[in-house]
C-alpha cells in the first residue's frame, strides 16, 4: 500500500513529538483527508484553517527559519523547537517543522534529540533543576548559602575566622615588628569620642581587617564601655589615636607590658595601650571553655578596661556574674565568667 506524503509527515510529525496539528499547519492547513496530486497540490476537499495557526505572524514562523537556525549549528532546528515548550506562539511554536515542515527524511533524527521526561540533560543542570522546577526561592536561597560561605583554613573553625585567626600555630617568639590596620570607621554613639587604632604584629597568622572589625565591634556593644552613653569608639590607622589595641606574641607582649609581669602567657592594658596575647587568643581560657567568641570579647573589654583607668575586682556570690575586671584567664573563678561591663 502506498502512503501519502501528507500521511507520512504527519505520521514522522507525531514521531517527532509535535503532534498531528502542528504538521498540518506546516503543509498549509490542509484538511487530513484532503488527497495530494503528484505534483503537491490539494484537490479535492477545502482547507481546514487552524485558528492557532490563522494569524499571520504564525505562519510566517511556520514557513520561513528563525534568525537563531540561520546562525546556528546547521542543524537545521531551532534550540526552541528542540525544546519541545508546546507552545504554539511566535517566540516559540514548539513544533519542530517549522524550519522545513517537507524535511521528511530529518525526522526520525529530530525525534531522537527530544528530551525526554526525566532526562537530567534536559532540565540542564540535574537534581537543582528539578528543585527548580519545584520551589525556585529554595534554589535561589540554595546559591546564596553556598556562595556566601567562607572557605575555612585547615583546622580554623567560623568562629576563629571571624576572629581573624587564618591558622591555629603560635609562635613563641615573633618578629617584633608591628602592622597597623588601615581602614577607618566613624564612631556610632553618642558621647565622647575615643579613636581606636589596631595592629597586629607581623608574622602571625591572622587577617588585621577581622581583628578590627571584631575589637571595634566589642567595644561599641550595648553592653560595653560605652553601652550608658558617656562614649563612643571610632577606628583609625592614625598616630595620634586615643588607644591602640595589639595583637603580638607571647615574648613581644611580655617586652611591650613591662615592667609588669605577664610570662609569655597573659595580656596587660597600660597607659593607651591594650596588648592582647596571641596564644590567649587561639587557645582561650578553662573559665570560657569552647565558647572562643565570649572569652575575646572578655579579652577586649578586660585590657581596654584598664586603658581607661579600671583595676582588677574581685568576685562577689558564686552564682553573681563576675565583674569584668576580675582576671578570667587563668585558674577557674568561682563566681559566674562574665565578659561585659554592663552585661
Amino acid at each position: 500500500m502506498r502512503v501519502r506524503p501528507a500521511v507520512a509527515v504527519v505520521l514522522a510529525g507525531v514521531l517527532a513529538g509535535t503532534g498531528a496539528g502542528a504538521v498540518w499547519s506546516a503543509l498549509g492547513n490542509q484538511q487530513p483527508d484532503a488527497s495530494i496530486s503528484p505534483a503537491g497540490t490539494a484537490t479535492g476537499a477545502q482547507s481546514r484553517v487552524d485558528d492557532r495557526a490563522s494569524r499571520d505572524d504564525e505562519r510566517d514562523v511556520l514557513a520561513e527559519p528563525t534568525p537563531e537556525a540561520a546562525a546556528g549549528d546547521g542543524s537545521g532546528v531551532s534550540p526552541t523547537a528542540v525544546s519541545g515548550s508546546g507552545s504554539d506562539s511566535a517566540a516559540g511554536s514548539g513544533s519542530v517543522l517549522s524550519l522545513n515542515p517537507l524535511d521528511i527524511e530529518a525526522l526520525p533524527d529530530i525525534a531522537a534529540a527530544r528530551p525526554q521526561a526525566g532526562d537530567s540533560a534536559a532540565s540542564g543542570s540535574g537534581d537543582v533543576a528539578g528543585l527548580a522546577a519545584d520551589d525556585p526561592a529554595q534554589v535561589a536561597e540554595l546559591g546564596a548559602s553556598e556562595a556566601a560561605a567562607p572557605v575555612l583554613p585547615e583546622g580554623v573553625d567560623e568562629v576563629d575566622f571571624a576572629a581573624g585567626i587564618l591558622s591555629t600555630d603560635v609562635p613563641v617568639s615573633g618578629t617584633g615588628l608591628l602592622d597597623v590596620v588601615p581602614g577607618s570607621s566613624p564612631a556610632p554613639g553618642a558621647g565622647e569620642v575615643s579613636t581606636v587604632r589596631i595592629q597586629v604584629e607581623q608574622g602571625l597568622d591572622v587577617d588585621g581587617t577581622k581583628v578590627a572589625d571584631l575589637v571595634l565591634a566589642t567595644l561599641n556593644d550595648p553592653r560595653s564601655w560605652g553601652g550608658d552613653g558617656s562614649r563612643t569608639f571610632a577606628r583609625t590607622d592614625a598616630a595620634d589615636a586615643t588607644f591602640t589595641v595589639t595583637l603580638a606574641s607571647p615574648s613581644t607582649v611580655d617586652t611591650l607590658c613591662a615592667p609588669l609581669d605577664t610570662g609569655g602567657l597573659w595580656s596587660c592594658g597600660v597607659t593607651d595601650h591594650a596588648v592582647l596575647n596571641y596564644l590567649r587568643w587561639v587557645e582561650g581560657s578553662p573559665n570560657y571553655g569552647d565558647d572562643m567568641a565570649a572569652y575575646r570579647q572578655y579579652l577586649i573589654n578586660h585590657e581596654v578596661g584598664h586603658v581607661l583607668g579600671h583595676r582588677h575586682e574581685q568576685c562577689g556570690a558564686t552564682d553573681s556574674l563576675a565583674p569584668v575586671m576580675v582576671q578570667q584567664s587563668g585558674a577557674t573563678i568561682r563566681c559566674v565568667p562574665n565578659g561585659w561591663p554592663r552585661p
